[in-house]
């Protein structure tokens, strides 16, 4: 945990934040994640907390309730002490006085008290504002001390303290900077140890493991389910049954997460045989111009979807130099003819969730007021509000060579005016490639975060030598 006055601190955030817009009475609830079994009670996932309410409160522990009066500020725990039947299996924990004054709380009850102090809450028809749930048993508890029918609780998450909570957690302060710092160069490690270690026999499996044993070596996690695979033209490919052949490509998208909770998030796609054949190299430097292409407008004010265009404009404009698209760039990439290559969007915001806050509901987070696009590909578009100083994005163009979608589009004959199907029919086993990296937008346009990590496809291909003595 962080300091007690970093989420006293939050907390008072919180309270400015509803009071500007006008509420300045109530209970903020924030329920903490439980345990989640995988086959039976006492096997569980991995215990992971609610990212607001670490956030908030900073306590990692599961079955928690907290809750912020708005009227007083004060901020109250509901926690048991550790039974006695407990004590025995994970050891002395802090108790729940302890929890209380390493977030800077005022005060713990007992989980039992919880239901009684809600009764007291609703009859003093006091506003009761929380989060959307993302998990069932969340939902489950929510409608159990709220009152409210099952289908009722989505329904009646706080827009207002929505709102608030982006508007917090979308800028990082310095402290929380060096965390995704932290989580970024460990992600970096993670993806070398990989590129140098591949060989043509090995499983995919095999793989995820390096990524995962450094992941875990760094006092944290992954952040996410690693995709590490040989199929990178399918985009969140989460089997790892297969195992590289002679040829072909690797990708890994993995990231670490700190013992804090923060995450990183980079991909990476190298050549199986050590170096990248022609056509491999020119689709790889490619995705790279579009990442630059990326980059360069991030700046504070421009909308990130700019990003996502610029990107897109680069590719369009490559693969028409190899032949596999014609006409006019901008035409094409406003049709949505490039998505046949590109299908998803640029990046997402990065913090506590690797997709930041998406749980409080992508459009809110990404898009604020501004209307999200039908039009396949664009749709897929994560975020594209204006960027500010203190947001950590990602970006991660890719082109991929699917060919379901590739054969679906050619027989409804899609953007022939664009399109160049029969060229493209040489290029059905190409594969998929991505390059992610992660930024921090700055007073002037964005840094990247993390320590040095050259993916040029030479630097690439200087990792991979090993496999060729």
């Amino acid at each position: 945990m962080f300091k007690p006055e970093v989420y006293k601190d939050r907390r008072a955030a919180l309270l400015a934040t509803l009071r500007y817009q006008g509420i300045d009475s109530g209970y903020a609830l924030f329920p903490g994640n439980r345990d989640a079994p995988i086959n039976y009670p006492d096997n569980c996932c991995r215990f992971r907390q609610d990212s607001s309410f670490l956030y908030f409160f900073g306590v990692a522990e599961p079955g928690l309730w907290a809750i912020l009066d708005i009227g007083s500020g004060k901020a109250v725990l509901y926690a048991d002490e550790l039974s006695e039947n407990m004590l025995v299996w994970t050891g002395p924990r802090p108790s729940p006085a302890d929890w209380v004054s390493l977030a800077g709380m005022d005060a713990a009850y007992p989980s039992a008290q919880l239901s009684a102090h809600m009764q007291a809450y609703a009859r003093s028809k006091a506003p009761l504002l929380y989060l959307p749930p993302y998990r069932a048993d969340t939902r489950i508890e929510l409608a159990e001390v709220l009152g409210l029918p099952l289908g009722g609780v989505e329904a009646g998450a706080s827009l207002p303290l929505i709102r608030a909570v982006i508007a917090l957690r979308e800028i990082k302060s310095p402290l929380e900077l060096r965390e995704i710092s932290q989580a970024v160069d460990i992600s970096i490690a993670m993806h070398k140890a990989v590129i140098a270690a591949a060989r043509p026999g090995m499983s995919e499996a095999a793989l995820m493991a390096i990524a995962t044993e450094i992941a875990l070596s760094g006092g944290g996690a992954t952040a996410f389910q690693p995709i590490a695979t040989t199929r990178g033209a399918v985009l969140h490919n989460h089997a790892y049954d297969a195992r590289l052949g002679e040829q072909g490509l690797f990708l890994l998208d993995a990231g670490a997460e700190t013992p804090e909770g923060y995450a990183g998030d980079l991909t990476s796609t190298f050549a199986i045989a050590g170096a990248f054949d022609q056509r491999q190299a020119a689709i790889y430097d490619l995705v790279l111009k579009a990442g630059d292409a990326a980059s360069a407008v991030l700046i504070p004010g421009r909308p990130y979807r700019d990003a996502h265009f610029a990107a897109a404009k680069a590719i369009a404009a490559g693969l028409k130099d190899l032949g596999l698209l014609r006409g006019d760039t901008d035409e094409a990439v406003e049709a949505g003819a490039h998505a046949l290559f590109f299908p998803h969007g640029v990046g997402h915001q990065m913090g506590l969730d690797v997709h930041d806050m998406e749980a409080l509901g992508e459009d809110h987070v990404g898009y604020g007021s501004l209307a999200r696009s039908s039009q396949f590909g664009l749709r897929s578009l994560r975020m594209a509000k204006e960027v500010r100083p203190g947001m950590v994005l990602t970006v991660e163009p890719g082109i991929y060579f699917i060919e379901g979608l590739i054969k679906n589009w050619r027989a409804q004959g899609k953007f022939r005016e664009f399109i160049v199907y029969p060229e493209l029919e040489r290029w059905m086993d190409a594969g998929g490639y991505r390059n992610e990296e992660d930024w921090v937008i700055t007073e002037s346009g964005a840094s990247r975060l993390g320590g040095e990590f050259d993916k040029s496809a030479a630097a690439i291909e200087s990792l991979r030598l090993n496999i060729r003595r």
